[in-house]
């Protein structure tokens, strides 16, 4: 058992100061089978302490049907077995770039803009949540003997709104339900995100990537006394599909954390070790200086130029940030952990095939009834995934311009069963006009909802509807295809698969290969392929585009399997290809040049 409390210039345990040197590591994006060579990497780093969020869309994917909670629960403890305390964030919100900023779509569909604020029926659901999720912490808290030693109220709530009364209201659900731990903020170091996100009596931190004198000073204004922390210490950065790489260099990021730590301040790096958003569950940000302009969605990796990439292993940035935090450790830092081994080459052959629509009517939900205006995904219940809408151009008329008015995201559309074009939020009417009568099928995409900024929680789907010149096309019909389908047992099992003979276009597509055994990971890559979703075992690596700047998709070594493999491949857009192939991986990234900014802060 130990007491750790915030003190006016330190954090202490059991009354002694200490200095937190934590970083950031998400159970959700790392399998389960690799978290212990993960945080042993941590604390092979020099780092105390581990940090983590918690999606609750992950966890409650339908109202009150909770999956897998104890997850957490067996991740602090893997936590403790590595010698690291842990700081737990639980939201409701996280951002972390995740589907939704971690918001369950069936509370963003219910809520709308009232999410984030003191809204009745919105604070009862995170209620209910936390009810089922805090247990897990509170029985882990450093007082009862486990590694929690701090919990997060909300997330950078100060880029978000003023709502203090919502904030309250969260401190004092986290409080009733058991957590006594200091809680903590984290904003931007900006007064009107301080002023907007800090709850009296909870310590303030700040989340910054450089400048570390004057974010500090800036948050004294607000805080005048209590340990300095930086709660996101952004060494890298994430990334947006069709964009180029964003990268920092070792040397500048080392420096930057030996800046915040000569400060006399505590720090979080994130990410220490950044992993996968596997499932599909890749967030998505908008451009332009708030954030509500074009849709960028986030790749599959969430490597994040991170000291410990995403296939475990140390890289330059990690040597470096060691020899900084080496000189604040109580004594020789631990040696690495072995280095994790890549596949040997694969050829996986694919040789079944079915096309989207056989794959809808095995894993499919009912077809909705005709109706007055397409329903949305949120209206559909569907978090991730596809939606086939189908609706009748009447005749005789002579062609017009058909197009989507709200479309998000993305969607391939067939006129009377012949492909005419792939259709997108800036580019929502087909080049050829359409006569009718005629019969229009658009398979519409979600590419990842947004996570950060004002228009969090906007719906997916077809939000507006189909128009023939300007005309709304009414009698409209969809059918979902979720991608949680397919991690029911047995379910492809029921796809009528074919051979493949070269003409199969978009569908899923499955095959086989050999692993002798013994790899920590693989790489995947789909050359010849466009847009889909890939499995391998059943387990769901995520989504591939060839627009890059990703092209080989991280395997976990515990999904593989001594002898027979299989793969499945759901092209969405374009056609596929015979093969997939396996190897190694990526080489580990070093000597990068700086670039990028977060939130208008540049490194």
């Amino acid at each position: 058992m130990a007491d750790f409390t915030v003190g006016d210039d330190d954090f202490r345990i059991d009354g002694k100061p200490v200095r937190l040197l934590s970083g950031a590591l998400h159970y959700f994006r790392v399998h389960e089978g690799q978290w212990d060579h993960r945080l042993a990497m941590l604390r092979a780093m020099g780092l105390n302490c581990v940090e983590t969020y918690v999606p609750w869309n992950l966890h409650e994917p339908r109202p009150g049907g909770f999956r897998d909670v104890g997850a957490l629960g067996r991740f602090l403890d893997a936590a403790q077995r590595a010698g690291l305390w842990a700081i737990v964030r639980p939201g409701p919100y996280i951002c972390a770039e995740w589907e939704n900023g971690g918001l369950p779509a069936w509370v963003t569909g219910r809520f709308g803009r009232r999410v984030r604020t003191r809204d009745a029926g919105y604070v009862d659901a995170v209620r209910a949540w936390f009810a089922e999720l805090l247990p897990q912490v509170v029985a882990r808290q450093v007082d009862r003997g486990g590694p929690v030693i701090m919990v997060q109220a909300e997330n950078e709530y100060g880029s978000y709104g003023t709502d203090a009364a919502y904030l309250g209201q969260l401190a004092d659900l986290l409080t009733g339900s058991g957590v006594v731990v200091p809680l903590f903020t984290s904003d931007g170091p900006e007064d009107h995100m301080l002023t907007g996100g800090s709850v009296p009596g909870l310590l303030a931190t700040a989340n910054f990537g450089s400048g570390a004198r004057e974010a500090f000073r800036v948050l004294r204004r607000h805080q005048a006394s209590g340990p300095l922390m930086c709660m996101e210490f952004w060494c890298g950065w994430f990334e947006h599909w069709g964009a180029p790489p964003v990268v920092r260099d070792p040397a500048q990021a080392a420096g930057a954390l030996a800046e915040i730590l000569e400060c006399g301040a505590s720090v979080n790096i994130y990410m220490a070790h950044g992993g996968t958003n596997f499932g599909g569950w890749a967030g998505a940000n908008r451009s332009g200086p708030l954030q509500d302009q074009g849709l960028l969605p986030t790749v599959t990796s969430y490597d994040y130029d991170a000291p410990v990439d995403e296939y475990g292993r140390a890289t330059e940035k990690f040597r470096l940030f060691r020899e900084v935090l080496a000189g604040y450790a109580d004594g020789p830092l631990p040696a690495l952990p072995p280095e994790p081994v890549g596949l040997a080459p694969v050829r996986a052959e694919l040789t079944g095939w079915a096309p989207l629509p056989a794959v809808l009517e095995a894993l499919g939900d009912e077809e909705t009834a005709e109706s007055g205006v397409p329903p949305t995904f949120e209206e559909l219940g569907v978090d991730r995934g596809l939606v086939r809408y189908r609706v009748a151009v009447p005749g005789p008329r002579r062609p017009y311009t058909l197009g989507v008015s709200g479309l998000r995201d993305r969607a391939v559309v067939y006129v009377d069963g012949v492909r005419r074009g792939v259709l997108g939020e800036e580019s929502a009417a087909l080049e050829e006009p359409v006569a009718g009568p005629a019969e229009v099928e658009l398979w519409v995409e979600s590419l990842g909802r947004v996570n950060y900024g004002p228009r969090l929680g906007e719906p997916k789907g077809i939000t507006g509807g189909v128009l023939h010149e300007r005309q709304y096309l009414h009698g409209v019909r969809a059918r979902a295809l979720r991608l949680d389908a397919f991690d029911e047992p047995g379910a492809v099992a029921g796809v009528p698969f074919v051979p493949v003979d070269g003409e199969g276009g978009a569908g899923l597509y499955r095959g086989t290969f050999d692993v002798a055994g013994g790899a920590d990971h693989a790489g995947l890559e789909l050359p010849g392929w466009t847009r889909g979703f890939v499995w391998v075992n059943g387990f769901c690596l995520g989504r591939y585009w060839s627009a890059g700047p990703q092209h080989t998709l991280y395997v976990p070594g515990p999904v593989l399997r001594a002898g027979v493999n299989e793969v499945w491949v759901l092209e969405t857009e374009g056609a596929g290809a015979p093969f997939v192939e396996l190897g190694p991986g990526l080489p580990v990234r070093s000597g990068w040049q700086p670039r990028g900014a977060r939130r208008g802060l540049q490194w």
